[in-house]
């Protein structure tokens, strides 16, 4: 039996055992997911907007908050996946829906903003200790700047919301970069408030998709 599906990832300033609670902050902050989740499907229902899609994006946003509790809790390989799938599920539903929905881009234009996301992506890849692992999310980052750009020239509802939520998204960034390097000054780390900031993303992301859902799209 191949036991490296159980070895403890000991990669954040605050784990300092295998417990399985040596992680409360890292752990506990992921409930924000779950709020958020909460909150955009408040908006939807207001807006008359539960489609599909709608649905699809709330669902994942909770998926991730317990996935990465369980990696948070667990921290072995096989919650390590149950926290970096739902993640990138997300950010590719994301971008299918909105630049489909709301941007109206056509298949080649959506064919080329996937090959983009995917090219920096495999380059982000390439670095994995750099930026304590963060550079995996330069495409995500870049992507949001771009439909926030987007967002705000097309006069949507809400024209900065995307472009805040980028600014979020950088502040996390940083946050979660830096969380190893802290380890003496912060013993905590600094990795929970990266929790705090992508769920106000999450959150932000979706208010952005709701409000501006049309009822004559597709679900």
């Amino acid at each position: 039996m191949n036991f490296r599906v159980f070895k403890v990832i000991d990669i954040y300033c605050e784990r300092t055992t295998a417990d399985f609670w040596s992680e409360p902050l890292n752990a506990f902050t992921n409930l924000l997911f779950l709020v958020a989740a909460w909150f955009v499907w408040r908006l939807a229902r207001k807006e008359k907007q539960l489609t599909a899609s709608t649905f699809s994006l709330i669902g994942l946003m909770a998926t991730i908050g317990i996935g990465s509790f369980l990696f948070h809790t667990f921290a072995t390989p096989w919650a390590e996946a149950s926290d970096v799938l739902p993640i990138k599920l997300f950010q590719l539903c994301f971008m299918w829906f909105y630049a489909r929905k709301i941007l109206a881009f056509n298949s080649l234009q959506i064919v080329g903003l996937f090959l983009a996301f995917f090219g920096m992506s495999y380059i982000g890849g390439q670095f994995p200790e750099l930026l304590n692992g963060s550079l995996m999310y330069a495409s995500a980052i870049v992507v949001a700047i771009f439909f926030g750009v987007l967002h705000f020239k097309l006069n949507k509802r809400e024209p900065y919301l995307l472009l805040a939520a980028s600014l979020v998204f950088i502040v996390g960034i940083t946050l979660r970069s830096i969380d190893m390097t802290l380890c003496q000054q912060i013993p905590l780390g600094t990795h929970f408030l990266w929790h705090c900031c992508m769920s106000v993303l999450l959150y932000l992301l979706l208010r952005a998709y709701v409000l501006n859902l049309r009822s004559n799209r597709l679900p």
